[in-house]
């Protein structure tokens, strides 16, 4: 199956001229119903794992996607076991497309499960070039909260979202970048050299500082229940009212920044709460709003900051003129 998908694959490319320089790898879920009393050994086996339809009650395989950006066309696909683990498919993936590509450099553009030691090593070994979001393990909050938008260069790019809007209505966007290396599980394994490329997107920006507005205020709404009820029959002791606070935290999102002492009236016996937002975290998250990071081992000489952020537009489809036949 495997080799009739990437024989049709080819044949597209060779009839259509796509260009498969620049290919989006992704993988998904597919979720299975009814009874298989014996699977084929020789397909991916359907198992548990974490389904993106959120379905984990269901057994499911995944399959994984290239799509080139010229075009949108899909050129290669493949399956896998339910419980493989993301990150763990893309060698297989990574040693398959280059022969799509052909002699011509590729690049290979992923979300952040393309990233791991393993997986950039291999790359680095088959000089294949990748771009792919950067996590929290490699662009935690604290390096994006460091950063200074005055320091940042601002970069002629729109978003795809933005591409009908006025100039005047279109976000803004900033780059900058640093090098960052990557160890290896081993002392003998090389350490890798990557570029580091943070983007600041003004409407990201605007998003979580409204997306952030709108928890706070609906967390205040159900404290200010809560302490209208405190003693009634739904919030009789302090246990209660604690776990009542959790919950909202939980619910609204804003645990990270909620701070409650609950305790009991000496004189009333009913549950007292005192609460309040933790500004520094508040302004802590803040800092980030916007910010965002990409790994890449493309050369400087081969794309800047600018180039290697708007590789990551989502391919679009293309009109191809009919063939006479």
């Amino acid at each position: 199956m495997d080799h009739l998908a990437g024989s049709v694959g080819l044949a597209a490319i060779e009839a259509f001229g796509i260009d498969v320089r620049r290919l989006h790898w992704d993988l998904t879920s597919i979720s299975l119903h009814g009874d298989c009393e014996q699977a084929d050994p020789a397909a991916p086996a359907p198992k548990f794992g974490h389904p993106k339809d959120r379905r984990p009650d269901l057994k499911q395989i995944q399959a994984g996607l290239a799509v080139a950006a010229d075009g949108a066309v899909p050129v290669f696909h493949r399956a896998y076991d339910g419980g493989a683990g993301e990150v763990s498919q893309v060698i297989p993936a990574m040693q398959a497309l280059p022969k799509l590509a052909g002699p011509q450099p590729m690049l290979m553009i992923g979300d952040s499960k393309l990233i791991s030691y393993a997986n950039l090593a291999a790359m680095s070994a088959e000089h294949v070039a990748f771009i792919a979001p950067a996590s929290k393990t490699y662009g935690p909050a604290e390096v994006l909260a460091g950063l200074d938008l005055a320091d940042a260069t601002k970069v002629d790019y729109a978003a795809a979202r933005d591409a009908g809007q006025p100039a005047g209505q279109r976000g803004v966007w900033h780059v900058a970048e640093d090098v960052m290396t990557l160890a290896g599980p081993r002392k003998k394994d090389p350490v890798l050299d990557l570029r580091r490329v943070f983007v600041h997107s003004s409407a990201r920006a605007q998003a979580a500082a409204t997306a952030r507005a709108k928890k706070l205020e609906r967390a205040r709404e159900d404290l200010a229940r809560l302490e209208r009820g405190l003693g009634s029959r739904h919030y009789p002791d302090q246990q209660a009212v604690a776990d009542r606070v959790t919950a909202i935290g939980r619910a609204r999102r804003v645990s990270a920044y909620l701070t409650a002492v609950t305790g009991t009236d000496a004189v009333t016996g009913k549950p007292t709460l005192a609460w309040h937002f933790d500004q520094a975290a508040l302004d802590a998250e803040a800092a980030t709003d916007g910010w965002y990071a990409l790994l890449t081992n493309l050369p400087t000489q081969s794309a800047d900051a600018e180039q290697v952020t708007a590789s990551l537009q989502r391919p679009r489809s293309r009109r191809t003129p009919p063939r006479r036949v």
